[in-house]
């Protein structure tokens, strides 16, 4: 049985390794460390149990082809910090929470997978305010309702994404948000923009952002079929690229799809960098989880390749972990470095960027909060030097304490 989401102790990691294979730089002690023994993935979840993880939308470019990701440094870069430190805790005691997605003026929308619904958090006091639930929404393993994103154009239409799996499929479908309405019936009907993404007990990806063009991105996965990542005309194992409408936009590999890159095992972390290059996490099965730099119509390997192999076709991840140290679900970006949430690992790792393509990533990654709030699904730039962190340990396969699960807000020093 394939592997699926996976959890457990927290191991001493191995030392990643770069793109090109020489091993990273020396002097960060959570990286640096001799490699664990890797669990059995007969019968594993992506973080280790058996089966029962949003960027903020920025001004349109003059057109809606692919960000053109600048690969010359600015002239006059500040360096990236590089350290986080835990400010405040915002709200305590969620169900399941999964996606995250920021609202104009500082409150936040949050999903519960397993509840099905959506809860408003007001990003000063905390206080929630259920919107609603669902409807169709079918959670099972690690399925359910998983990814938010809030429309570019949410001022004018109020509108908002959703992620989520049915009784036959996944789906990407959006919901006005009527604030006017009493609490629990806020959400209008969804509209669905996007069917037949390919469901499964386990590896249903889930994650949905708006990217700095404007246009819906969303991360699969391939259901635990491995043979679904490789083949173009499924949907499963992919990042998928497409209008607000859910159509295919100009600049896709191919014109009459939404499929932007392929290869991959389970995608549950999309993000951009500064210079509007997009990022994703991605869980691997017995060796190595990935951060991708991610190019349209390229192919990230998987099943036939697990983390770096240097082999032609392939695109080779920028970083890799042990599975014991990472389970990578949210991603996000800010001060330099894109930071990632980890399952199992229970950590959450930040990788300082360069900027320059073949030089990334800048040094070793490092870990942050190593064991402190157990497993962490989302996170989230928060503006400035500020993120918004998730726990994940009333999910099934956490271990969850008094006020799990919660969301923290960090600080980058």
């Amino acid at each position: 049985m394939p592997a699926v989401e996976r959890t457990g102790p927290v191991q001493t990691p191995a030392a990643p390794r770069l793109r090109n294979g020489r091993k990273r730089r020396k002097g960060v002690p959570a990286v640096l460390a001799s490699a664990c023994l890797l669990m059995s993935a007969a019968c594993a979840s992506d973080d280790g149990r058996p089966p029962g993880g949003n960027a903020s939308p920025t001004p349109p470019p003059s057109s809606a082809s692919a960000p053109a990701a600048s690969s010359s440094p600015p002239a006059s870069r500040p360096p990236a910090k590089g350290s986080v430190e835990v400010v405040s805790t915002l709200t305590e005691d969620l169900t399941s929470p999964w996606g995250l997605a920021p609202l104009p003026g500082g409150d936040l929308l949050v999903s519960s997978r397993d509840d099905a619904t959506i809860t408003r958090i007001d990003g000063e006091s905390g206080e929630k305010t259920e919107l609603g639930a669902v409807p169709g929404v079918a959670p099972a393993g690690e399925g359910g309702l998983l990814g938010l994103a809030v429309a570019p154009t949410y001022g004018a239409d109020h509108l908002v994404y959703a992620y989520f799996t049915t009784e036959s499929d996944n789906r990407v479908a959006r919901m006005q948000y009527d604030e006017s309405k009493p609490a629990g019936q806020q959400l209008g009907a969804p509209d669905t923009i996007l069917r037949g993404i390919p469901k499964g007990a386990l590896h249903n990806g889930g994650r949905i952002a708006f990217g700095p063009d404007r246009m819906l991105y969303v991360g699969t996965g391939e259901t635990g079929d491995t043979g679904l990542a490789q083949d173009e005309k499924s949907l499963a194992g992919k990042i998928l690229r497409m209008t607000p409408d859910g159509e295919p936009v100009h600049g896709n590999p191919s014109a009459d799809s939404v499929v932007y890159s392929w290869g991959h095992r389970n995608v549950q972390g999309l993000a951009w960098d500064g210079r509007k290059r997009l990022w994703a996490s991605e869980f691997g099965q017995d060796t190595w989880d990935e951060l991708n730099a991610i190019e349209p119509g390229r192919n990230y390997g998987w099943p036939e390749v697990e983390g770096e192999k240097g082999e032609s076709g392939y695109v080779d991840p920028v970083a890799q972990w042990k599975t014991s140290e990472a389970s990578p679900s949210g991603i996000a970006y800010a001060e330099g470095s894109i930071w990632m949430a980890g399952l199992r690992g229970e950590r959450l790792w930040r990788i300082p960027l360069s900027g320059t393509p073949d030089e990334e990533p800048l040094a070793a990654p490092q870990a942050f909060l190593k064991g402190k709030y157990g497993r962490l699904r989302t996170v989230v730039a928060a503006g400035g030097d500020k993120l918004w962190l998730v726990t994940s340990n009333t999910d099934g396969r956490g271990t969850p304490k008094p006020g799990d699960d919660r969301i923290l807000l960090l600080k980058v020093r």
